[in-house]
């Protein structure tokens, strides 16, 4: 009668795949929750839905810099990104200089 004796380490290389699987699963899943909450947070800011105090929005300009030079300022006084009134003078910290 022979028993079936498995040689050392042989267990440990099927526990060590399945750590890994368990650990690039757990990356993967982390990773594609950060990528989906910038994509919602960008889809959510493209709409012009981000309120003036998340922008760092000021009525003022900063720099030089203004609403009215800026490639996201919509004419008369609206932003593609920030909501609400925008002031062509103001300035935000999304500020992109036009083309």
């Amino acid at each position: 009668m022979s028993e079936n004796v498995t040689p050392p380490g042989e267990n440990d290389k099927a526990t060590d795949v399945s750590r890994r699987s368990l650990l690039r699963g757990a990356t993967l899943a982390a990773g594609g929750a950060a990528l989906l909450a910038v994509t919602l947070t960008t889809q959510s800011a493209e709409a012009g839905n981000m309120t003036q105090k998340a922008a760092g929005y000021q009525p003022t300009p900063k720099d030089g810099k203004q609403c009215s030079t800026c490639s996201l300022f919509q004419a008369p006084n609206a932003c593609k990104l920030v909501a609400g009134d925008i002031a062509a003078a103001g300035w935000c910290r999304f500020y992109s200089k036009k083309a």
